[in-house]
């Protein structure tokens, strides 16, 4: 199943037809630090698979490979560094840093230490940026694509930063693929499924 995000867009950079969960904006989030220090919530929070996780991104430092920083909440890395763009096509969202793919570009991949049941994030990429969804044992679940290439500097009716969403139980990893292109992703949040994380 392929959910195709749609160019026209809100205020909120909420995509027509793309349905947040109510149960993923009401769970306390958590803000996960790179350095493993605490939360900026109650730290048990963090043991809570129902707890909404979002990374930040601002204390990681300028092309800093991005692999384990993320472990204690949940995620890990592959092939994906930390910057802040200097390309305008490439804007950040929030902050000044975003994710991109490398040092092989086109791809990306999370994973996750107990299965999740949502992710949010934000892409930019020079092509059709795609989101995989598999479980434990490599079953493809769910995709979601942003449907064309959205740089700051194209004629794309699509804007740079569009949010790109995923629900679906038991998630293991997902795989952020744009066709070799040059992607970026920011204001990353995640879920995990309603149960404790660690006993």
């Amino acid at each position: 199943m392929v959910m195709e995000l749609k160019a026209q867009v809100n205020k909120s950079r909420q995509p027509k037809g793309l349905r947040a969960s109510k149960n993923f904006v009401k769970r306390q989030t958590v803000m996960a630090s790179p350095c493993w220090g605490a939360a900026e919530h109650d730290s048990n929070v963090i043991l809570m698979r129902a707890s909404r996780v979002c990374l930040k991104l601002e204390d990681l430092k300028c092309f800093e490979v991005v692999e384990h920083q993320f472990r204690p909440y949940g995620i890990t890395w592959k092939n994906a560094i930390a910057i802040e763009p200097s390309n305008p096509a490439f804007p950040a969202l929030s902050g000044t840093k975003v994710l991109m793919a490398a040092p092989k570009s086109g791809w990306m991949e999370a994973r996750f230490s107990q299965p999740i049941s949502a992710l949010y994030c934000y892409v930019t990429s020079s092509y059709p940026t795609v989101l995989s969804a598999y479980d434990d044992n490599n079953t493809l679940l769910v995709t979601a694509s942003t449907g064309a290439s959205n740089l700051a500097t194209s004629d794309s009716k699509i804007p740079p930063n569009i949010l790109v969403g995923i629900e679906k139980a038991n998630i293991s990893r997902i795989y952020f693929y744009a066709f070799d292109g040059q992607v970026t992703i920011s204001d990353l949040c995640f879920e995990f499924e309603d149960k404790r994380a660690y006993g």
